[in-house]
């Protein structure tokens, strides 16, 4: 028993610390994009460009924190130890089921040939 719960303690601290991270990520999102929109905008960082440079920073920064939003609450959620135990036992049973196919197919064909 002390074994499950100190599994369960150690998965909630990993979640715990995957949420911080994600929240410090927007955090920083926002105060680089107000960053980048400040200095395009007031202090004329790009304007020999005709293109807005911070619109794309910020989008592909928006891009990379929604990836790292889905990997926290979408996949890391469904895919953690207990998924990952359960698919482990379901391929051992395959390869013991396969194993026992395989040594009965072998002593089948002992006997025939005895």
């Amino acid at each position: 028993m002390e074994k499950e719960v100190h599994e369960q303690y150690e998965y909630a601290r990993r979640r715990l610390r995957q949420k911080k991270v994600l929240y410090f990520h927007f955090v920083l999102f926002l105060l680089g994009s107000l960053f980048l929109f400040i200095a395009n905008k007031f202090f004329g960082f790009g304007e020999g460009t005709t293109q807005n440079w911070c619109i794309w920073g910020i989008t592909i920064w928006l891009f990379i924190f929604i990836l790292h939003f889905i990997k926290v609450y979408i996949t890391d959620r469904f895919m953690n130890k207990k998924w990952e135990r359960e698919q482990i036992d379901r391929l051992v049973a395959l390869q013991q089921k396969r194993i026992s196919q395989l040594e009965s197919k072998i002593n089948e064909d002992t006997e025939n040939k005895i």
